[in-house]
C-alpha cells in the first residue's frame, strides 16, 4: 500500500508539472492604461519636462506605435472606449456615441443606461448603468473566458463609460466616481453592496482634502514655454471664477465636480487603482489578472482649455507623475516581465477655433443653432408644419421615419432640402446619407471611416461633415469627433511582458489592439474583431 501511494504520489507530481508545462504562456497582470483625449503629439511636445520614469519609460523600455488611428467617426468617449477593448469598430459593437436616438423605439439612450439594475454606493440614479448596450464582448472577456472563469477583471474611471465598457460583460467590478459626494460608486449588475475596501477609501475623503488644495502650476508659470499665455480669452471659465486663469481655486459650485477638470481627478484615479491592486490581491492569485483604467480628466481640462493651454499641460505633467507612481508599484509588487501595460487614447482633439483663427491658421466655429433654426424652415416651407427632424447629436440627423412614409416624401427630395439649407451655413463640406456612404463625393479614406462608425439600429439618417477645424457650438473650449487626424491619431504604447524596446511607423488602427492583445495571451479574440495582430520589427 505505501508504494502503491509512492508510485501514485510521483504520477500526481508528473501530471501537476505537465499541466504546468502546457499551461499558455501569459504575465501575472494586464493593465490598460486609456487617457481621455489624448492626442499623439503629448508624448513628444512635453517630453523634455516628463521624469524618467513616466510616459518616457514606456517610450524608452517597450514598443511605441507612432501611427496609430481610430478608423471610424465620430471619435467620442465611450466609442473609444468599446473600440479599444473590443477590437472593432461601432458599426460592429454598437456603441455609436455617448448617446444616441434608437431608431426602434425613437428614445434617446445613454451609451451605458439600464433601467433593471440600481446604484450601489450612494443614493441616486448615477449607478443605473451597466454594458448590456454593447453587442460584443471584450479582451477583458475572452481572458476570462480563457482561464474558465478563475480571473479578476476590475475596471475604474471617473466616468461610468470610461469604466464599464473596458470591464465587459464579465467584470467582477467596475467603478466610477459620483460627484455627489465625492464617492466611487458601481451598479447591482456588479455587487449588491461595496466592498469593505472601497468603503474605507471612500470614508477618507480624498477627494474633498484634494480639492481643497486649489490647483496651481506645478512649476513657475513663466517656465511653461511649449503653451500659449495664461491670458484665457479663448477657454472656459471653472465655476466661481471670473476668469479661465492660474491659480484655480476648486471651490465654485460644486467643488466635488470640480475636481474632474483638475489634474486632482486622475490622481485620485491612481490611488483608486493601487487600493484595488492591493485588496483584490490582482495577479497574485495564479491567474492572468485584468486592471483596466482610464484617466479622465485629461478630456475634461482638454475641452476647457485646450490643447495649447498651460492648464493642460500642467495636467499631463501631473499625470506622467501619477503614471510613473503606478510602473514603480508594479515593479515592486510583480516585476515588470510579469506585468503587460497598454496605454492609448479614446480620442484626440482639435484645436480650439478662437486660438488658431488668431494665428491666421483656418477653421471657426460652425453656428449649430443657425443651422437647425434654418433647416426647420427650410423643412416647413417644403412640408409644411410638421415635425420630420426629430434628433441631432454625433453631426447626425434623426427624421421621423414613419411621417416620411405617410406623406410619401422620398429620402433623395429630403436631402436635397436638407442639403439647400446646410450649404448657406459657413464651415458645411458635405452632406452623408448614411444609408449610402459609397455614393458619396468625398475620398475612400473617408468614406471608410464613416463606414465603421454607422449602424443601422441607431445611427442618423445624414450626417454633416465640416470642414477641418470646425467645430459645431464651441465658442469657448474645444472639442473632437470628427474624421479628421487630429482626431484619430493617438498614442499606443506597450510596456513589460515580453514586450522589446522599439518604435514602428506601420500604420496601426484601434482595433488592433484587443487582438494583439489576443494573440500575446493565447486567448481568442473579441466576438466581433476586425483587427489585425501588430507585427513588430
Amino acid at each position: 500500500m505505501k508504494i502503491t501511494s509512492i508510485l501514485l504520489g510521483l504520477l500526481l507530481l508528473g501530471s501537476n508539472n505537465l499541466l504546468a508545462q502546457n499551461k499558455p504562456a501569459r504575465p501575472k497582470l494586464v493593465v490598460g492604461i486609456v487617457v481621455d483625449q489624448m492626442r499623439y503629439d503629448y508624448l513628444y511636445r512635453f517630453a523634455n519636462r516628463y521624469g524618467e520614469n513616466g510616459l518616457k519609460r514606456m517610450m524608452r523600455e517597450g514598443l511605441n506605435c507612432q501611427d496609430n488611428h481610430y478608423n471610424y467617426a465620430p471619435t467620442v468617449t465611450a466609442a473609444g472606449h468599446a473600440s479599444v477593448y473590443t477590437g472593432t469598430v461601432p458599426a460592429v459593437h454598437g456603441i455609436v456615441g455617448n448617446e444616441w436616438m434608437d431608431r426602434a423605439t425613437g428614445k434617446k439612450v445613454y451609451c451605458t443606461d439600464d433601467s433593471t439594475v440600481t446604484t450601489v454606493g450612494t443614493t441616486g440614479k448615477t449607478g443605473f448603468m451597466s454594458p448590456k448596450n454593447l453587442w460584443t464582448s471584450t479582451i477583458t472577456d475572452q481572458l476570462k473566458i480563457a482561464q474558465n472563469y478563475q480571473s479578476k477583471t476590475i475596471a475604474i474611471a471617473l466616468k461610468d463609460r470610461g469604466a464599464i465598457l473596458p470591464g465587459g460583460h464579465t467584470a467582477d467590478a467596475a467603478y466610477w466616481y459620483d460627484s455627489k459626494e465625492g464617492r466611487w460608486i458601481t451598479s447591482s449588475f456588479y455587487m449588491k453592496a461595496l466592498p469593505t475596501w472601497v468603503q474605507a477609501f471612500n470614508a477618507e475623503e480624498r477627494a474633498q482634502k484634494y480639492t481643497k488644495l486649489g490647483w496651481n502650476t506645478l512649476y513657475s508659470i513663466d517656465t511653461y514655454r511649449t503653451s500659449a499665455p495664461d491670458a484665457g480669452e479663448f477657454e472656459s471659465k471653472m465655476a466661481g471664477e471670473s476668469a479661465p486663469v492660474f491659480p484655480h481655486t476648486l471651490q465654485g459650485g460644486n467643488p466635488l465636480e470640480l475636481i474632474r477638470t483638475s489634474p486632482y481627478g486622475n490622481t485620485i484615479t491612481k490611488d483608486f487603482a493601487i487600493q484595488a491592486l492591493q485588496a483584490e490581491q490582482l495577479g497574485k492569485r495564479g491567474t492572468t489578472d485584468f486592471l483596466a483604467i482610464s484617466f479622465s480628466s485629461t478630456d475634461y481640462v482638454g475641452h476647457s482649455f485646450g490643447p495649447q493651454s498651460i492648464e493642460l499641460e500642467d495636467t499631463y505633467l501631473r499625470l506622467d507623475r501619477d503614471i510613473a507612481e503606478l510602473l514603480t508599484y508594479l515593479d515592486k509588487q510583480y516585476g515588470k516581465d510579469q506585468v503587460l501595460v497598454f496605454l492609448t487614447a479614446d480620442h484626440a482633439v482639435a484645436e480650439i477655433p478662437g486660438f488658431i483663427k488668431s494665428k491666421k491658421l483656418p477653421g471657426s466655429i460652425f453656428d449649430r443653432t443657425k443651422a437647425v433654426s434654418d433647416l426647420k424652415k427650410a423643412l416647413s416651407t417644403a412640408y409644411g408644419d410638421v415635425d420630420l427632424l426629430i434628433g441631432e447629436d454625433n453631426s447626425q440627423l434623426h427624421f421621423n421615419a414613419a411621417t416620411l412614409k405617410k406623406m410619401g416624401i422620398s429620402r433623395t427630395d429630403l436631402m436635397q432640402v436638407v442639403r439647400q439649407s446646410m450649404e448657406k451655413q459657413d464651415g458645411f463640406a458635405d452632406l452623408i446619407d448614411l444609408q449610402s456612404i459609397s455614393q458619396a463625393s468625398i475620398i475612400s479614406h473617408y468614406k471608410n471611416i464613416l463606414q465603421n462608425g454607422y449602424n443601422p439600429a441607431r445611427s442618423g439618417d445624414f450626417m454633416l461633415l465640416l470642414k477641418p477645424q470646425w467645430l459645431i457650438g464651441y465658442k469657448t473650449g474645444t472639442s473632437h469627433s470628427t474624421v479628421y487626424a487630429y482626431d484619430t491619431h493617438v498614442p499606443l504604447l506597450f510596456y513589460g511582458w515580453k514586450v522589446k524596446p522599439q518604435e514602428i511607423s506601420t500604420r496601426t488602427e484601434i482595433s488592433d489592439i484587443s487582438t494583439t492583445l489576443a494573440n500575446w495571451l493565447n486567448c481568442m479574440e473579441p466576438s466581433g474583431s476586425i483587427g489585425k495582430v501588430i507585427q513588430t520589427k
